[in-house]
């Protein structure tokens, strides 16, 4: 499985929306835009923390900003 590929499945099990903002697949860094879904309930912080241990228990640096704008709910740098 590529990191790319990871990425995807770890927010896909989060159930939050996403966009890739910028890669550097040779660097395996990875800008990630998460959102959550209109119907989710749970505080942000709540779902920062669960996609943040996924993504440390697949040994991924993460370094986040929540609420970076109006549009994001979370700024996402990620690296293997």
């Amino acid at each position: 499985m590529t990191e790319r590929q990871m990425i995807q499945e770890i927010l896909n099990t989060v159930d939050v929306l996403y966009k890739f903002e910028d890669t550097d697949d040779d660097k395996k860094e990875y800008n990630l835009l998460i959102y959550t879904q209109d119907n989710d309930k749970r505080p942000i912080e709540e779902v920062n923390q669960e996609i943040k241990e996924y993504f440390q228990d697949a040994d991924f640096t993460y370094d986040e900003t929540i609420n970076p704008d109006e549009d994001t709910d979370i700024k996402v740098k990620v690296k293997r």
